[in-house]
């Protein structure tokens, strides 16, 4: 027995020893602070979301337009003096919307819209420091996961165009002698529009590195494709009637008609095609433009039905459940849509709805993240 144990161990040390597989191998290749950066994320979501809410009380306030220049970096600092505090309500008073509308104001009635808007402005300037101190505070402690650089650069890139397009769309109001006395409203549409846009970037990485990605590997194998598919569709629909709710506010459209669910007692308004040349109405008739937003929203709950029928049928547990909150949400949004209508757009009702716009956009899309990586429940969860 010693002599073939002998032969056994020699053989055996004469072999190449195979190293045992180790769990955890791809998460590790991937390397990073991923629970540091979606934390990072998370207070970047919270910030834009403010931001949106702050920009529509802007709005609703009639704030926008009290100051006249785009200072990126000096702007920071508001008025420290009287004489500073004259010298920008002198600045205003020479644009169209204090000649036409706003005579009847003196200086601390100006400080109330001013504030405002600095403060929207500020908040934009927050934001910006916060992801640049993220982004490079990660990328100097070489902690950004692999292929992860480029992902966390969009959404700083974005904000710095979103703040072009901010000035961009502000310019459209500062006029004098041309009787302008708001923004333009495809502006405002799409300055919001590309608010959401970041937002929903932000928001997808974020549940990404929620998981690990030998779990997001896994999970994907087990996509639904058609619910992913009919979700992609009701983000886009939703991401349209968001804008179009930017035309109705950019020109108080929701204040012209407050009968529902007729306009003006008929179907469609009177006079949708007043306005020359034609392709005006589609941004400048308040009749027209608060019907497309109404017809079009009808239409969207409609769809949200059709995928809210489909996401029931998953076979994932948490992947019906975000498609319920969906369903949830759209109802609740279009009953917000109507009040908000029927009391001729009071700024409470404006900006709830404005909010619950995020929400639903946001639950979209963790119903739609979930129907590409579904998380895996046993029977006795199901």
């Amino acid at each position: 027995m010693s002599s073939k144990r002998n032969i056994f161990e020699e053989v055996s040390e004469a072999q190449p020893v195979q190293q045992a597989a180790q769990p955890g191998a791809i998460d590790r290749g991937r390397g990073g602070a991923r629970r540091a950066i979606r934390l990072w994320l998370m207070l970047l979501f919270v910030l834009v979301m403010a931001m949106i809410a702050v920009g529509g009380l802007t709005r609703l306030t009639d704030s926008g337009l009290s100051i006249t220049e785009w200072r990126p970096v000096t702007g920071a600092i508001p008025p420290l003096s009287e004489a500073d505090w004259q010298a920008e309500f002198e600045k205003y008073k020479q644009i169209d919307q204090w000649r036409l509308h706003n005579q009847w104001m003196d200086l601390p009635d100006f400080k109330q819209i001013y504030w405002w808007e600095w403060g929207h402005r500020q908040l934009g300037r927050v934001i910006g420091l916060v992801w640049a101190s993220g982004f490079f505070g990660f990328l100097l402690a070489r902690k950004i996961p692999t292929g992860w650089t480029g992902r966390l650069i969009l959404p700083g890139a974005l904000g710095g165009v979103q703040g072009a397009i901010g000035w961009w769309m502000v310019a459209s109001g500062v006029t004098q002698g041309e009787g302008v006395t708001t923004v333009a409203s495809y502006r405002l549409a799409t300055h919001l529009g590309l608010a959401f846009v970041i937002l929903g970037y932000i928001a997808w990485y974020a549940f990404l590195l929620a998981r690990e990605e030998r779990e997001l590997m896994q999970a994907r194998r087990a996509k639904e494709a058609k619910l992913f598919g009919l979700s992609t569709g009701l983000l886009h629909f939703a991401g349209l009637q968001i804008l179009l709710g930017a035309l109705v506010a950019g020109i108080d459209a929701g204040r012209s008609y407050t009968d529902w669910p007729l306009m003006g007692g008929q179907v469609i308004p009177p006079n949708p095609f007043m306005i020359e040349p034609f392709w005006k109405n589609f941004f400048e008739n308040p009749g027209l433009v608060q019907f497309i937003h109404r017809i079009c929203g009808y239409l969207l709950f409609a769809f949200g039905v059709v995928v809210w029928l489909r996401g029931r049928k998953s076979a994932h547990g948490h992947t019906r459940f975000a498609f319920n909150a969906v369903f949830a949400a759209l109802s609740v949004q279009i009953l917000l849509g109507i009040v908000t209508v029927i009391y001729a757009a009071p700024w409470q009702a404006a900006i709830l709805h404005q909010v619950m716009a995020v929400i639903l956009w946001v639950l979209i899309l963790r119903a739609r993240f979930l129907a590409a990586y579904p998380i895996a429940t046993s029977i006795k969860d199901v």
